[in-house]
């Protein structure tokens, strides 16, 4: 196909529309459906079809252009309309069946490739995969040790974000402050030791945690403050900055009942979420 096809498409449809005046919305259908078929894929793979459009589009036109509109006219406007989108339909699924089977191609010569690979490529493949497999073992030990060292000092549960340390506010504040109580700090420097020895590749979220007494902006802040105490904490005590981060939660998320003095004592509280590393 030359470049000038679609200028003489072009012309072709304005001498069509020149010709013409008020024509039958089933004609101008159908002069739009040939354009855009003439100037598709149909150039290509369906040039038989697309001429067969273009006929019965000049016969249309020149039943309107002799008899005007009337039904016969836009009997034949529709026939010519359904003939580009056939043509059209069919290019599209021509390219289709083409671009399946370059890929099918490319795809038979990865698996050539890839069986041609040489017995060194394949003890390199196994090795890397041992030692993945072995890295991912050690990591699931270190997991384990971790989650068993953490349940010595604090409710510890395994959630979809990761693994849950629950830490009671009234074990590390006193009433409605954020600064650590001196058995917080021993409490959080075993804390920091079982951190360190898990995987060196996880990250932790300090979130602070209220119960519903007292004003929600009050308590978003006091809960942002003691997640803060907490981080500065550990991070002082060996864990990296940029492994831990601390969010304040006020009364958002609660575990049990606000109507009750227990449920609010357990509410009242600092969660450390360990999450594992990407896979």
């Amino acid at each position: 196909m030359t470049r000038s096809k679609p200028i003489l498409v072009g012309a072709f449809l304005s001498l069509l529309v020149a010709c013409s005046h008020a024509a039958p919305r089933e004609l101008v259908a159908a002069r739009s459906a040939y354009e855009q078929a003439a100037n598709g894929p149909a150039r290509d793979f369906t040039p038989a079809e697309l001429h067969v459009a273009k006929e019965e589009l000049l016969r249309a036109d020149k039943m309107f252009k002799d008899k005007g509109d009337v039904e016969i006219v836009r009997d034949q406007a529709y026939i010519a309309q359904r003939k580009a989108e056939l043509a059209e339909t069919l290019a599209r699924l021509a390219m289709l069946k083409k671009a399946i089977t370059a890929a099918k191609q490319q795809e038979e010569q990865q698996e050539e490739q890839a069986a041609a690979g040489t017995r060194a490529e394949l003890e390199t493949t196994q090795a890397a995969l041992s030692a993945e497999r072995q890295r991912r073992e050690q990591a699931e030990q270190r997991a384990a040790k971790l989650a068993a060292d953490l349940t010595q000092l604090a409710a510890v549960k395994q959630d979809p974000r990761g693994t849950i340390i629950t830490l009671s506010g009234s074990v590390l504040f006193a009433s409605n402050k954020y600064a650590l109580l001196p058995a917080a700090r021993e409490r959080l420097n075993q804390v920091a030791t079982a951190l360190l020895g898990g995987d060196p590749s996880s990250t932790f979220v300090v979130e602070g945690h209220t119960d519903s007494r007292g004003t929600p902006g009050v308590n978003q802040e006091l809960s942002r403050n003691r997640a803060n105490a907490v981080r500065d904490y550990l991070i002082e005590r060996g864990v990296p900055a940029e492994r831990i981060t601390a969010e304040g939660h006020g009364p958002d998320v609660p575990v049990a009942d606000n109507n009750t003095a227990e449920g609010r004592a357990n509410n009242r509280r600092v969660e450390i979420v360990v999450k594992p590393a990407p896979a």
